[in-house]
């Protein structure tokens, strides 16, 4: 079976695990073209060779590189020609440019062609995205959904093709594991924060949870973003300046440490009108490595925590605040919570997995004859 997938995430060498893990099965010849980098957030994010084996790994040039919607691959139909592959997996969302481009010449070289989507909410594009991602939605012959709502957005906007619920990414389990060597004190009560500094994550509503709570307490934060002058300020204000510590965007590979130096992580994402948490990557991370975790209730979070931590209502800080009591007075519920995530991720989540359900995909459609 040759497969061809089409992937500027897989630029990020953590993420090619997953590539490693679909390569190993029977009968997979994996070709992956990505970029040579991608601009996103003002930094150029370069290509990673970090688990390159059993597939091969090559690199493509990308035109209008850090468009979203607009970026393509101009040599990307000499490339398929090259490869005939019976399988084009494009990891892009159906109203891109590189989708629609993509999928038109998977229908000239008569290979199956599907593409993965996070949007869970229904939104309307103006021409010429509505008109792409209508070609696609009609052509394509199976979408991957990452969470339960996409699925929901696509029959809404006319799809009629197969669906698997199947996040992009899992976590490799050897890497995001507990680490006994890393240290984590039993006081203070070590609170974490992952990802961008931006209103709809809601780490504002996390600083004022955490301004109330009875104890000693520290928050971490690993990540960058416009909200970190007003989250320092407002720090001032509540005089907790001193209990919270910024740190800037971590490499894939080291935050197993940081997860591991905490007593809980906290995804408290706010649903906004253009967006709401579509997955919430670090909660599985955090998981893996045996963090309790505390999310929200906007988007796909309930369904990813599921039984494994504590869900409160989005933009509740008493409710947020509640959550993390708990926690800060029960070491027997972390350790419990803990045990429940690393098991979630083990049944769900890793690498293999999510590899292993994405090429059952590509086998049942070159099975189909319609």
């Amino acid at each position: 079976m040759r497969v061809v997938m089409l992937s500027k995430a897989c630029i990020v060498g953590a993420y090619q695990r997953k590539l490693e893990e679909m390569a190993a099965l029977p009968g997979v010849d994996l070709t992956v073209l990505v970029p040579p980098s991608w601009r996103e957030g003002g930094r150029d994010l370069t290509l990673e060779r970090a688990h390159t084996r059993g597939y091969m790994l090559e690199v493509l040039p990308m035109a209008l590189n850090g468009h979203f919607h607009l970026h393509f691959y101009p040599t990307l139909g000499r490339e398929l020609r090259r490869l005939r592959p019976e399988v084009l997996h494009i990891d892009e969302e159906p109203y891109n440019l590189s989708t629609y481009l993509a999928l038109r010449h998977a229908r000239a070289l008569g290979c199956r062609a599907l593409f993965f989507t996070w949007q869970n909410l229904l939104r309307r594009y103006p021409p010429p995205f509505r008109n792409m991602e209508r070609y696609v939605l009609r052509h394509a012959d199976w979408a991957l959904v990452g969470n339960e709502a996409a699925e929901a957005v696509l029959r809404q906007k006319g799809y009629r093709g197969r669906t698997a619920l199947i996040p992009q990414f899992g976590v490799d389990p050897e890497i995001y594991r507990p680490l006994p060597e890393v240290e984590r004190p039993g006081t203070p009560f070590v609170v974490g924060y992952a990802g961008r500094l931006v209103p709809a994550k809601g780490v504002l509503h996390l600083l004022e949870a955490l301004a109330g709570l009875e104890g000693d307490w520290r928050l971490e934060i690993a990540g960058s973003g416009p909200l970190q002058e007003a989250l320092e300020s407002r720090a001032r204000a509540l005089g907790v300046r001193e209990h919270v510590s910024f740190s800037a965007h971590l490499p894939s590979l080291e935050m197993p440490r940081f997860y591991n130096r905490l007593h809980t992580l906290v995804l408290p994402s706010l649903t906004m009108s253009n967006w709401q948490e579509q997955f919430g990557r670090v909660l599985i991370e955090a998981m893996a490595c045996g963090v309790p975790v505390v999310g929200s209730s906007s988007g796909e979070i309930p369904n990813v925590i599921g039984d494994a931590g504590l869900i409160f209502r989005e933009g509740d800080v008493a409710a947020l605040r509640l959550a993390l009591q708990r926690l800060c007075d029960s070491p027997a519920l972390r350790e419990e919570l803990g045990r429940r995530g690393r098991r979630r991720v083990e049944e769900r989540y890793t690498q293999a997995r999510i590899a292993a359900a994405t090429v059952e995909v590509y086998r049942q459609l070159l099975q189909r004859t319609d």
